[in-house]
């Protein structure tokens, strides 16, 4: 049982200054960080999952205890799968806790070994999601306290070709 190891789990479409926040704490609290981009068929995804992929590869390449990977399926799965047994939910508001709670309810139900911690993101990213991001780049919004530096102009480029493409 690696209880060394969290998994933070997510879609990341984009990656946000707020999943930033909560990877930078998580990192700090386990040996070792799993990003797992997690492939949700009932959600419609701006980046393809290798762009999403990349996106966190390079906001995350200098933390030498964080890696990514990508799972379709069930997370407990996942988590089993690797013998992992700790999953890290960021949360930002109450609305956040009513579904996360749900989904803790479920996990435990489906697999006891597993557990869920709860994370509250910093104040100033509780606004914050990547739908957000979505919204406000493609109008020519300043995303630039909503996104890593590092990829906003990235994230940019996407978001205006598929304005393009609408």
């Amino acid at each position: 049982m690696n209880i060394r190891t969290a998994v933070y789990p997510g879609s990341f479409d984009p990656v946000t200054l707020g999943h930033m926040d909560i990877i930078e704490r998580s990192a700090k609290a386990f040996e070792r960080l799993v990003v797992l981009i997690v492939e949700n068929p009932e959600k419609k995804v701006s980046f393809s999952l290798e762009e999403r992929r990349a996106l966190i590869e390079k906001v995350t390449s200098h933390m030498d205890n964080v890696s990514i990977d990508t799972h379709r399926g069930l997370l407990i799965d996942y988590l089993r799968g690797h013998d992992y047994r700790i999953i890290i939910k960021g949360l930002r508001a109450i609305s956040d806790f009513d579904y996360e709670f749900q989904m803790a309810l479920t996990n435990k139900k489906l697999a006891e070994e597993i557990e869920t911690m709860f994370m509250m993101t910093r104040a100033e990213y509780a606004f914050l999601s990547s739908s957000v991001v979505k919204i406000v780049g493609p109008m020519g919004g300043d995303i630039s306290g909503m996104v890593p530096a590092s990829i906003k102009e990235d994230i940019l480029h996407r978001l205006t070709s598929l304005k393009g493409e609408e």
